[in-house]
């Protein structure tokens, strides 16, 4: 699609604006991305027949995993992976322009946050750092040169560096937000509780066998207790995503305007579950536009009246992502 069709997406205001993208992007992936083609012929839709949201297939997740998902014929700016043991086959999604990822992770952090500059962020993810192609890493990385604090920054396994950190910008009354994979901040919390009411963190998931996997309100309760914070924020974004959800600390999770949730019936793929029933979580996100934006993910979940959703578990617990999703 064009730039001036993107920049739409990312003004969509309503509605009926969002309706009308979602079927131009349908159309758009339907002609250019060849799996995604397939994959709709099979299932006998097709843009002379699929005339609402509600019509449009979503492209299994492992799709990610066993083919080249994309709707350009550019040379990729960038591959992001998932994380996997060297036997697994992990997810590759390739980015052909990066700026429109930016786009969006800047538009929906600065749309539940505000702006990013108003920050000091500090970043514990030594799992993502410790490998390439990790699309968490060059959000965070693009986050902090944006908030051009001093102090932001990047951490490994250096928790007393982290921890003097923190309590210096606490004194100071700096606004910050600690983003962390969930594993770290536990280490955190235990080898160092601390008072951070000044502090906005945010756990993006993830124990990926590095500790034992809890439910999110017994990670929330442990943290909320060492740092002294009212509530633990959470990020729901994955490698097939170039667009993010967050919650602010009860558990249910916003989206941006040009992204939405669906709940599909676990017994029946193309079946729609209503508000408050619990099945697997189908995502539009439409920053895709030059990948698939439409997504059956191995998540469980439901989505609320207020439009905001919850996320509950995983099909398939032996394969736990590694952003933002605790087993239950």
């Amino acid at each position: 699609m064009d730039n001036k069709s993107i920049q739409q997406i990312f003004s969509i205001s309503n509605q009926a604006q969002f309706e009308e993208l979602t079927l131009q992007v349908f159309a758009f992936q339907f002609q250019n991305n060849p799996v995604y083609k397939r994959y709709c012929e099979y299932l006998q839709k097709a843009p002379e027949n699929v005339h609402q949201v509600m019509d449009i297939p979503f492209l299994p997740i492992e799709f990610f995993k066993s083919h080249k998902v994309i709707s350009s014929n550019k040379v990729p700016q960038a591959v992001f992976e998932s994380s996997g043991t060297t036997s697994e086959n992990t997810s590759k999604h390739f980015v052909t322009d990066l700026e429109v990822y930016q786009q969006s992770f800047l538009k929906g952090f600065t749309n539940f946050y505000g702006p990013v500059e108003d920050y000091c962020i500090l970043a514990l993810l030594p799992s993502y750092l410790e490998r390439e192609g990790s699309s968490l890493i060059c959000m965070v990385n693009n986050l902090i040169q944006q908030s051009k604090h001093s102090d932001s920054g990047f951490y490994l396994n250096n928790l007393n560096d982290l921890n003097q950190k923190l309590i210096q910008l606490q004194d100071k009354g700096i606004k910050c937000l600690l983003v962390g994979v969930s594993f770290a901040l536990l280490d955190l919390a235990e080898q160092f509780p601390m008072d951070l009411s000044h502090t906005i963190v945010m756990e993006t998931g993830g124990m990926k066998g590095r500790r034992r996997e809890l439910i999110r309100e017994e990670l929330h309760s442990i943290l909320k207790t060492a740092f002294h914070v009212p509530k633990i924020h959470s990020e729901y974004g994955m490698t097939e995503l170039l667009s993010q959800a967050y919650s602010q600390g009860d558990g249910s999770f916003q989206y941006p305007p040009w992204m939405k949730i669906i709940i599909r019936d676990t017994e029946d793929p193309l079946g729609i579950q209503p508000y408050g029933k619990t099945g697997g979580i189908n995502v539009i996100d439409l920053a895709n536009v030059n990948s698939c934006s439409f997504i059956a993910t191995q998540d469980l979940g439901k989505v609320h009246p207020t439009g905001t959703f919850e996320v509950l578990g995983r099909f398939d617990n032996s394969d736990i992502r590694g952003c933002n999703l605790l087993a239950i």
